[in-house]
Parts: structure tokens; sequence; C-alpha cells
């Protein structure tokens, strides 16, 4: 891949906005930031608006109108990463909800098979469920939540390409089950759970790495007894994914959150479903219609589903709602997600020796251009 630099957008990078400078890309990589004279390096001039690392989804069920679940193939996957791609998703973690064993396997099959022919964008996969807690389950489907059989940890602990995320609740699986899978490779977080602070100090104990989309679907903070989420924002070596869409957490909630576990323990998430990129109405999970209203995604009995969010609208969220900074929001999006996935060495900020993931963001922070490892799709 010959060498080219981009210039004319304001750069994003840990230490702040840069002006006036360029993004040289060789082979895939950034070779180098600042004023750049070399003639052999073709240029394209941006013209405006913002360069900043590609946005980095560590929950995604579906979008452009299909799911994971329905049809767990390398094709959906590949349909999921592409209408997410258009709004700066530059890497993600398929999400296959609670489900059979069988369907489990499939989908842990095809993501296995989509990072060998290269699909771009595809990290690995987290596995969302079965192994939670019924009376927190939210959407998931009651006929599947189980406790985890031998089999399943097995396959959970399988060797495969790519990152395997398992979200569990730490009380629904026996002791020492996290530390096995973490002993495994296996990255594991707490969620649809009814542990409360002690359990889940045990968990933390056992390297429990996280917690999926925070507040929701686990025990709150409480004066006596500070719940789930107050040890999530005690700890801090783990963690927590943050669905800032106005219908999942009050915006004053996840401020609070901010304050006391500080920007670098979040993660912007969308949890995002078939509707995320479309204009859908409704579609059908596990034979439930879930409807589409004011932007929230709701079972018939008003259960939240995941939700229609991107991450290009999710970074406007937080810099909106949240009153964050580009610079700030930009790290939930992208640093945050790659420490969490344990790739900050190579991806998730815009600095010499990394992927070049990145996306070129206007004025209003929507998505102009996107590079995947230094190739451009233009979506202008």
């Amino acid at each position: 891949m010959s060498a080219h630099s981009l210039c004319g957008a304001k750069i994003v990078t840990p230490d702040g906005l840069r002006d006036g400078t360029a993004v040289a890309i060789e082979d895939g990589f950034i070779r180098e930031i600042g004023p750049l004279d070399s003639p052999s390096d073709a240029r394209m001039e941006l013209e405006g608006g913002y360069l900043v690392a590609g946005f980095i989804d560590t929950q995604v069920n579906g979008g452009g109108g299909v799911l994971f679940n329905d049809e767990p193939t390398v094709e959906t996957i590949e349909a999921i990463a592409q209408a997410h791609r258009r709004h700066g998703t530059t890497g993600l973690l398929p999400t296959f909800i609670s489900d059979d064993l069988p369907s489990m396997r499939r989908a842990i099959e095809a993501v296995d098979a989509a990072i060998a022919a290269g699909v771009p964008g595809i990290l690995g996969i987290h596995v969302e469920g079965p192994f939670i807690s019924a009376e927190r389950r939210g959407i998931h489907a009651d006929r599947f939540v189980r406790a985890p059989t031998e089999a399943e940890l097995d396959l959970l602990a399988r060797p495969s390409r790519g990152v395997k995320l398992v979200t569990l609740a730490p009380e629904a699986v026996p002791a020492g089950t996290i530390a096995c899978l973490r002993a495994a490779g296996v990255l594991v977080a707490a969620g649809h759970s009814t542990a409360g602070y002690a359990t889940t100090r045990r968990a933390l104990d056992e390297e429990l790495d996280g917690f999926t989309h925070l507040f929701n679907a686990m025990t709150p903070f409480g004066s006596r007894e500070p719940g789930m989420v107050g040890a999530a924002l005690e700890d801090r070596n783990s963690r927590f994914g943050i669905i800032v869409d106005g219908h999942h957490v009050h915006p004053a909630s996840l401020r609070v959150a901010l304050a006391a576990r500080g920007l670098d323990g979040a993660m912007l998430v969308t949890d995002a479903m078939p509707p995320a990129g479309t204009a859908m109405a409704s579609f059908e999970l596990q034979g439930r219609t879930i409807t589409v209203a004011d932007g929230a995604l709701r079972g018939d009995d008003g259960t939240l589903a995941g939700s229609a969010l991107t991450m290009d609208l999710a970074l406007r969220n937080a810099t909106e709602m949240l009153g964050l900074s580009l610079v700030d929001a930009s790290r939930m999006a992208s640093a945050n997600p790659a420490a969490f996935l344990r790739m900050d060495t190579w991806r998730g900020t815009i600095a010499p020796g990394m992927v070049a993931d990145l996306v070129h963001l206007d004025e209003a922070l929507r998505v102009r251009r996107v590079w995947i490892a230094g190739k451009l799709y233009d979506y202008r």
C-alpha cells in the first residue's frame, strides 16, 4: 500500500486537538503525525472537521435490518459490520444473546470464520447470557436462561480467533467460573444480575473485567447496599459500558457515574438491534415483536430491547447530554474499549504505530469518511 497523508482536519489525539498537522498512513498503520513534506506522500485534503480514532463497539446485536441471533453466519456479520461502518464503527463484537447451545456454537464459529475471511472490523464475539438472572433478564427469553453446563463452559473456553467476551450473572454460575474463563483468555463482564455488592466484589476478586450496560439490569446503588452499580463505580481495574440514548439511563445518572469512576472506566456502547442505521418501525426478537417509538425499542410489556443507537450518535449524545468535550467523548468511544479488549497498544488512538482505523467527522460530528487499516470508505 502506498504512503499517503490526511490533512485539513483537526486531529483528536489523547493529548487534545491538533490543528495544522497531518496524519501519514503507510501499509495500514499510522506512520507519523505532524508537518509532513515528503514528496512520496499522496495528500488527501479533508477540508475541515475532525479526524478521530475509529469507534470500537463491544455490544452489537444487529444493525442494517438484520439480527445476529436470527442467522449467525458470516453474511449476517458482514451486513451488520457494513451498517455500523457508515456510522464510524471500525471495530465491533457481534453480540449473541441468550439462546440454545447449538445456536451459540454456530455464532462462535461464524465469528471465527468472519475473522478468517477478513471481514473488516470484526474483533471477536460477545456472548451475552444465557447464564444470567431470570429476574433481571430484561428482553432475554426466559426459556433460554439457565446455569452453565460443562459443555457450554468448554465451548466458551475453547481457543478461537479474536476476542471472546462473555456477560454473565455472578450469582448464576458456580464459584470459580469467572476465574476459569479468565485463565482461558476469555473476557468476562457482569450483567443481568441480582448480585449485591459483596457477591460482585468476589467476582472482581476472580478478575471480572467489567460490567455490561451500567445501571441497566443490575442491582442499583443504595445507602446500605451499594449493589453492583456501587461495586462497578468503586473498582479501578474494571470498565463498564454505557448506553447514552436518553432512554436507558438518565443523563444525570451517567454524569454522576463518570464523576465517581473517572472517564477511563467508561465505554460508549450501542447495544444495537436491527433498526440501527435504518427506518425500521418494528422487528421480531425470538418470537416477540419489538416496536420502535421515539427512538426507543420496547417489547409489548414496555421492556427495553437494546437500542437503535449508532456510535456516531452515541458520541454526539455524550457531548450534548453529558457535556463532554470531543476529546473525552472520543476516548470513551475508542481508547477505552480498546484498552478493555487488550488492544490499546495497536488500536483506539491516533498515534504513530497504531492501526489506521480513523473517522472523519464534519463540524456537526457526522461521519464523512472512514478508514479501516488504511482502507477508505467514503460516505460523503
